[in-house]
C-alpha cells in the first residue's frame, strides 16, 4: 500500500533508550526583524550560520537551519511567544512570521537524544537504518503554522540526522515506497558533538 504524501517537519516522539519523554522544550531568542519564517517542526540552528533562505542567524539568536546545515543544529521549533508590535499584546504562535518588530522567544525541542518522526521525500531501504541522512526544507504553512520539512535520500557521514528506525504509523510505514515516516535522531547536534 502506497504511503500518504503529507509531509509534517519533524514531531517528538520519544528519545533514545527508556528514558521517559519529557516532551520539554528550552527557550532560545529571535532577534527583532529576522526576516526568515520558521514553522513548528522545523530545524533549528545557532546563530552564525546561514538559514536556508541564505540569512545570516546572527550570534546569540536561533533561526531555521539550511537543509545543508551540518554543524550547528539545536532542534526542532515548536512555536514562539512575542510582544506583537501592533496590538501591544504577548502573542503565541506555532510559527515565526518573519519580520515582526519584536524580539521572540523560541520554544526548541533541543535534547541531543531526542527522537523524531519525519517523512521521507522518496525511497529509504530498510539497509539505510542507522545512516546519516539529510533533510529536505519546504516553507511550512502559515494557516497550521507547521513545517512541511522531510528527510532526504542522500547518506553521508555529515549529514545532519541518523534513522533509527521505520515508524509504526501503519499509513505511511511501507519502507518500499516513497514518503514513508522514520525515526530520526540529530548525527549533528551543538550539544553533542559540535567542535567550534
Amino acid at each position: 500500500m502506497a504511503n500518504q504524501d503529507a509531509p509534517f517537519g519533524f514531531r517528538q516522539v520519544g528519545g533514545l533508550g527508556s528514558r521517559p519523554t519529557s516532551e520539554g522544550t528550552s527557550k532560545y531568542t529571535i532577534i527583532s526583524g529576522f526576516t526568515t519564517a520558521m514553522y513548528a517542526g522545523d530545524v533549528v540552528a545557532a546563530g552564525s550560520e546561514a538559514d536556508e533562505a541564505a540569512v545570516t542567524i546572527p550570534a546569540g539568536y536561533v533561526g531555521p537551519a539550511a537543509a545543508t546545515s551540518s554543524l550547528r543544529i539545536v532542534g526542532v521549533f515548536n512555536g514562539c511567544l512575542y510582544d506583537d508590535p501592533t496590538t501591544s499584546k504577548p502573542t503565541f504562535k506555532n510559527y515565526w512570521p518573519g519580520d515582526v518588530g519584536a524580539t521572540a522567544t523560541a520554544f526548541v525541542y533541543d535534547n541531543p537524544d531526542d527522537l523524531f518522526e519525519v517523512q521521507a521525500t522518496g525511497t529509504i531501504a530498510v539497509t539505510n537504518i542507522c545512516q546519516p541522512m539529510n533533510f529536505a526544507y519546504t516553507a511550512g504553512s502559515t494557516i497550521n503554522g507547521r513545517s512541511k520539512e522531510e528527510l532526504g535520500i542522500t547518506t553521508s557521514t555529515t549529514l545532519q540526522t541518523r534513522i533509527v528506525r521505520i515508524s509504526g504509523d501503519s499509513a505511511n510505514s511501507d519502507a518500499s515506497t516513497a514518503n514513508a515516516n522514520w525515526i530520526v535522531k540529530f548525527n549533528k547536534h551543538l550539544y553533542y558533538n559540535y567542535a567550534k
